[in-house]
């Protein structure tokens, strides 16, 4: 594992560990790699001091963020409109459906089978729980999670 330090072209600076420097290319060129700040794919390594401890001085300085001489498009449009369209499904599903929460397995089962009105819910489930509700026959799918929706 690698811990960068990174910094995007409003100079937000912030830490991110890869499996590999080939796994942080791989992910910045896809545009997967993005401020939690401002969302920018435009992200570069910030220059790094090796971490070593020492106990004649305080803290490390921080790193220097890299100067952008123009800004580059890290993420490709079509990427942009897929992750628009994902947040907008989002949306549309959280403004017209009931949030169950961790009742959703058992909600799900009651409508199903009608023991509770029918109705658009949406909640959590672990793999487990919603692999059965399939096995069930049981009407069920992800809701995409957005990088920001995690910020």
């Amino acid at each position: 594992m690698i811990r960068y330090s990174l910094v995007c072209e409003a100079a937000h600076g912030f830490d991110s560990w890869f499996p590999s420097s080939e796994s942080y290319d791989a992910q910045a060129a896809r545009g997967l790699v993005t401020c939690p700040i401002c969302d920018s794919a435009n992200v570069m390594k910030a220059l790094m001091a090796p971490s070593v401890a020492r106990t004649d001085r305080g803290q490390l300085p921080t790193p220097v963020a890299p100067q952008f001489d123009a800004p580059m498009p890290m993420i490709a449009e079509p990427e942009r409109q897929v992750r628009a369209m994902l947040r907008a499904l989002r949306e549309q599903v959280v403004a017209n459906s009931e949030h169950v929460g961790v009742r959703f397995p058992e909600e799900a089962r009651k409508i199903h089978y009608g023991e509770a009105e029918g109705r658009p819910i949406y909640g959590e489930a672990s793999p487990a729980e919603a692999r059965a509700l399939i096995d069930e026959g049981i009407d069920v799918a992800p809701i995409p999670i957005m990088p920001d929706d995690r910020n």
